[in-house]
């Protein structure tokens, strides 16, 4: 298994603690997905790619046709999207995807976690090229041939393709596979898997870091701290990081 597999397995240990942070999240990637190509999902493909991880999150179906619609209201307003790059204690370094509508409050309150933190925000481009800008792909696994698939998706540069589980609600097992490939590829990737009606459970983007750094317990706490108060804020979309995370 390569990068793609032990990043997405050490993900699955940190999801969102708290529904409403997802619901959130989502809010706001439909927001800039609708203001970005309407509210029509058939016509716009990033919206349809939010819907999908939307009901991935059980964000009820209520939820999502009110924020299109808030979405679609002049009035409502934007969010961009920021990224800030800096240094957690022990050299690990860290990447903090926001969507904010607020740049202004968002600097504020990132720069100050960094403080707080005995760690140092950095300027653009001083941590960025240390994560590969990757999108994903999770699709149901029934009666697919991985190896077939993996032939017709290399052109469009596909790196990794493996077998994942996850839990439903119910706490049921599901049986998934997951699709790695270049940030650039996603919409081929995904005008692929519909043509040919592969259902799409999920789909996004994430940045792996290409050299992780190992850390004593110790160690770890001290860059915890700084990763959940950057995790709590409400601007923040993701965080990335370069720490190998203790297994103790």
């Amino acid at each position: 298994m390569g990068r793609a597999f032990e990043f997405r397995k050490a993900r699955k240990m940190k999801r969102w603690s708290a529904m409403s942070k997802a619901f959130t999240r989502i809010g706001k990637d439909i927001v800039m997905a609708v203001k970005e190509g309407g509210p029509d999902p058939d016509s716009n493909s990033r919206l349809r790619a939010v819907i999908q991880n939307a009901k991935a999150v059980n964000m009820p179906k209520d939820n999502i046709e009110r924020a299109i619609k808030r979405a679609s209201d002049k009035n409502q307003g934007d969010y961009k999207e920021v990224i800030f790059e800096g240094y957690a204690p022990h050299g690990i370094a860290v990447l903090v995807e926001t969507a904010t509508d607020n740049n202004t409050r968002t600097v504020a309150n990132v720069r100050s976690y960094f403080n707080k933190c005995d760690g140092s925000l950095g300027t653009s481009g001083s941590v960025v090229f240390m994560f590969d800008h990757t999108c994903n792909f999770k699709i149901k696994g029934e009666e697919l041939d991985l190896e077939e698939l993996e032939l017709e998706l290399i052109d469009f540069g596909v790196e990794e393709i493996f077998e994942d589980t996850d839990e439903d609600a119910d706490g049921n097992e599901i049986n998934s596979v997951m699709i790695y490939a270049p940030f650039e590829s996603f919409g081929k990737i995904q005008s692929y898997l519909e043509e040919n009606n592969i259902e799409i459970l999920s789909s996004g983007f994430e940045r792996i870091p290409q050299v992780t750094k190992p850390l004593n317990t110790e160690q770890v706490a001290d860059v915890e701290k700084l990763l959940e108060k950057l995790e709590d804020d409400d601007d923040v979309q993701n965080v990335y990081h370069t720490m190998e995370e203790s297994t103790e």
